[in-house]
């Protein structure tokens, strides 16, 4: 009997093609593509950070931010909409004391300072005084006079420093 059912089972044709449902192992390989590549560092930078260094964050995901904008050409400095220092007509004017002092920009800046905190009193739906600047500056400014900028301004009472630049699309 038994060798029967065997002989009957090779006889038997075959009902069609066999379908194989793919649906979920090509979800899962889309979802094991999409982590690989956004965990790909294309930069090749790796840094090991020592145990006692502790890094600040980033509050780079906030675009708009209140304070002032000081804009930097190679031919002038502006506070807000306002030419500060025309570098074509006079040269940057630095403290004897403070040599990285620009005073005519610390001037304006301290001026500013002090009209923000006299609104904010007087207003109470108005914010505190921040401190931020905005730097809008032109690339081919050199380093020293970026730090001539950023050393005036603390100095005059706005500590914290943001960088306008342009970002890449992804």
């Amino acid at each position: 009997m038994r060798n029967r059912a065997i002989r009957h089972r090779r006889r038997r044709p075959k009902k069609g093609v066999l379908e194989l449902d793919i649906t979920s192992l090509l979800d899962i390989l889309v979802i094991m593509l999409v982590f690989l590549l956004k965990s790909y560092n294309s930069s090749g930078l790796v840094l090991n950070v020592p145990k006692n260094v502790e890094l600040p964050t980033s509050e780079s995901k906030n675009y708009n931010s209140s304070g002032l904008i000081v804009q930097v050409s190679p031919s002038a400095i502006w506070l807000e909409d306002k030419i500060i220092l025309d570098k074509s007509k006079e040269k940057i004017e630095t403290s004897k004391e403070d040599p990285k002092l620009i005073v005519s920009l610390y001037d304006e800046l301290v001026q500013k300072r002090k009209t923000i905190q006299e609104i904010s009193k007087l207003s109470p739906g108005q914010q505190p005084f921040s401190g931020v600047v905005n730097f809008v500056i032109d690339r081919s400014i050199k380093y020293t006079e970026i730090q001539k900028l950023m050393h005036t301004c603390a100095k005059s009472g706005f500590q914290k420093f943001k960088f306008v630049v342009l970002g890449e699309e992804f």
